[in-house]
């Protein structure tokens, strides 16, 4: 009979990697309140600003679906996002000459405006929060969520082969 590893490292790493996905939420959860903080007079929450980021990250407007993928999110909460962007002149919509009906997302002047001066606040303010850190350690610890979610992202978990149920 063949041997597994010990129990007990295997349950550090189970605890070690709980432990971290818990830590991922709560920054999540406070650097959400800190976006939502810094963007609020500019039209900009956390959900918009991310939106922005995403297409300020494309060479090219995107459609919805694209945005979403790119960033993780459901279509449907960067849609209602867009729509309300949109409603503030923060982003125009143009044709999309691939697909007639997923048109493509594009900001404003408006829009740009509001994300350079978020993005320049967020970059004062971090530089503040993080002034005593080295930043190799920045550096290590975000090439370990990379990783994970790479792993996550090749992972074939899901709730048939992992036994949990689905709610």
């Amino acid at each position: 009979m063949a041997k597994g590893p010990p129990a007990e490292p295997k349950s550090r790493l189970r605890r070690a990697y709980v432990g971290l996905v818990i830590e991922v939420f709560r920054l999540n959860g406070d650097q959400l309140a800190v976006g939502n903080a810094l963007g609020a007079d500019l039209g900009l929450t956390s959900a918009r600003w991310q939106v922005l980021g995403a297409i300020s990250l494309s060479p090219v407007p995107l459609p919805v679906a694209h945005i979403a993928r790119n960033m993780g999110l459901a279509r449907q909460a960067v849609q209602y996002s867009v729509d309300e962007m949109r409603a503030d002149g923060l982003v125009r919509l143009e044709p999309n000459p691939h697909h007639k009906r997923a048109m493509l997302v594009a900001m404003t002047e408006k829009g740009e405006a509001a994300y350079r001066e978020a993005s320049e606040r967020h970059g004062r303010w971090a530089e503040t929060l993080m002034a005593d850190l080295p930043p190799e350690r920045i550096e290590a610890a975000s090439e370990l969520l990379r990783e994970v979610q790479r792993r996550i992202a090749r992972s074939t978990a899901t709730p048939a082969t992992t036994g949990i149920k689905e709610t």
